[in-house]
């Protein structure tokens, strides 16, 4: 049992890092959280794409990755083990490209395959020293991974980020994923968080043979779970067998129906968050 005293420390240095990540934050004009409601949707592959059709764009861009069990950026964008540098800035990003800056947690383990095995308050605590201790600079948009489900983790993430633009949510057609980010969107409602809208991935399957989309997960479950929770769908995403090697980073075909699909997302969030809605 802590005593008052100790109570009153951990309060001040709360409200110190507070101070601390709101200055970090201030830095970066816009940003952008990246959720679904359960795993194994392609939340972090549209998180990748999104960012790097961004740094394409000109954008000076960050990624943060704070999914902590399934921290899989790094590998997206083809990332090795590498060993962060500090100055007297805090902890840098790692550059991944031209205008693309990354953070995960992934940096931070001595073997990849190690399991992060923490309980609630230890993962918030991780992601708000990451919050406060990444000195990103300046940058006009940042997005951020975060994990499947509602939980800790995105209420440290959610009530940390000053000024945060708004959520993006990643789905599948299929009924369990639609149920789930159901539950997310009203977990973003109840923080009044702006939702920006809803991209539908695996959509379906493009027959390499015919070029028809054969919706294998089922078909319109993203346009009614818009419908339903009054948001937008941003689009919907296909899977396409692609004979190069990609990793995570699906916009390197640029001739795809794919990469087609999410670069008119991204002009699609442009327009909303860094246009301000002007056309």
């Amino acid at each position: 049992m802590i005593t008052e005293q100790e109570n009153q420390e951990q309060k001040l240095a709360y409200m110190q890092q507070d101070i601390i990540i709101t200055k970090r934050m201030d830095q970066i004009k816009h940003k952008i959280a990246v959720m679904s409601g359960k795993g194994g949707v392609g939340k972090s592959t549209m998180a990748v794409n999104i960012a790097a059709s961004f740094a394409n764009k000109g954008y000076k861009t960050g990624i943060l990755d704070v999914d902590i069990h399934g921290p899989n950026v790094p590998k997206m964008l083809k990332i090795g083990k590498i060993g962060l540098k500090v100055n007297e800035e805090g902890i840098l990003p790692v550059e991944a490209g031209e205008n693309l800056k990354v953070m995960s947690s992934q940096f931070l383990l001595s073997d990849e395959n190690s399991p992060i095995i923490w309980r609630g308050p230890k993962k918030t605590a991780a992601i708000r020293q990451f919050l406060s201790d990444v000195s990103w600079g300046n940058l006009d948009i940042l997005i951020i991974d975060c994990p499947p489900g509602t939980g800790d983790e995105h209420l440290a993430i959610l009530q940390s980020i000053p000024s945060i633009d708004g959520i993006i949510m990643v789905t599948t057609p299929h009924t369990v994923s639609l149920d789930d980010v159901e539950k997310s969107i009203n977990m973003a409602k109840s923080l009044k968080i702006r939702l920006l809208g809803i991209i539908e991935n695996m959509s379906g399957l493009i027959c390499p043979e015919c070029e028809t989309e054969i919706p294998i997960f089922g078909n319109g479950g993203g346009s009614e779970i818009a419908s339903k929770t009054e948001t937008q769908l941003l689009g919907a995403v296909p899977i396409e067998v692609s004979p190069k090697e990609h990793n995570g980073l699906l916009i390197e075909n640029k001739e795809s129906k794919t990469s087609e699909k999410i670069l008119k997302i991204v002009a699609k969030i442009e327009n909303m968050v860094l246009n301000n809605g002007s056309t």
